[in-house]
């Protein structure tokens, strides 16, 4: 599974594929098996992937911009549920194993969703742009649009896995995982809930989160030990998140 680097000012964008950056849930079609990152498999209704082609794909389960907890709780349940899954969709923006240059896999993907003839089979849109004002251009437009940032796919890339500058990751903001390590008294309005969630990084650095947090989750936060992805502008000396904003509980799916 190939794992994306992040976008740096001196990269040559016209050497790229550009797509947005979908928030949904990463998962792999093995030609039989729809799996979730983590290998499990996907409790999907049959006829979801009863049309499938035999040739893998990876991809991203989506219902649509600022709906990841609505479809983390679809994809999640044991017993699907066939009116909360004919909103997803499986965006497809890779095929695991396949010969040839990226640029070639993008036309074997769109030839393949077309070919399947389901709606909720689709390929990513992949774009090219002439310089990195029309880049910026284009995440201008997907942030107005409410959408998470763009992704780049060097065109000449063979298929990888692992972390590499074939991919890369566009966004105004970062986002990371830590762990839940305590819950801070909240004080005045928030007198008798959580004020913040300690947060311990996987280097061990710990620091409070406390920007984001609902009321709901102030009056019943994260147990301990829970995962969490947050966002944040950029790292301090000190190697601490600067302005970090709760986004969610990480799903280990």
């Amino acid at each position: 599974m190939l794992l994306a680097e992040v976008y740096a000012a001196d990269v040559d964008v016209t050497q790229y594929w550009v797509s947005e950056k979908f928030d949904g849930v990463r998962a792999q079609w093995d030609g039989r098996t729809l799996r979730f990152r983590g290998g499990g498999a996907v409790p999907a209704p049959a006829w979801f992937t009863a049309g499938f082609p035999a040739q893998p794909l990876d991809g991203e389960l989506w219902i649509a911009r600022d709906r990841f907890d609505a479809l983390s709780g679809t994809v999640r349940k044991i017993e699907a549920v066939d009116a909360e899954w004919r909103q997803v969709r499986y965006l497809v923006f890779e095929l695991p194993g396949a010969a040839g240059d990226f640029t070639n896999r993008v036309g074997q993907m769109r030839q393949l969703v077309a070919q399947a003839k389901l709606p909720w089979l689709q390929a990513v849109e992949q774009t090219r742009v002439a310089d990195r004002a029309a880049l910026m251009q284009r995440l201008d437009a997907v942030m107005r649009a409410g959408g998470e940032g763009l992704m780049l796919h060097r065109t000449d890339a063979p298929y990888l896995t692992g972390r590499s500058d074939a991919l890369l990751k566009l966004k105004p903001w970062q986002d990371a995982e830590a762990i839940v390590v305590g819950h801070t008294p909240g004080k005045g309005k928030y007198q008798g809930m959580t004020g913040a969630l300690q947060m311990e990084m996987p280097d061990g650095k710990r620091f409070r989160l406390g920007s984001g947090l609902s009321d709901a989750l102030r009056r019943q936060p994260p147990p301990i030990g829970t995962r969490i992805t947050y966002r944040y502008q950029h790292l301090t000396k000190n190697g601490l998140p600067r302005f970090p904003r709760y986004l969610r509980v990480r799903d280990n799916f």
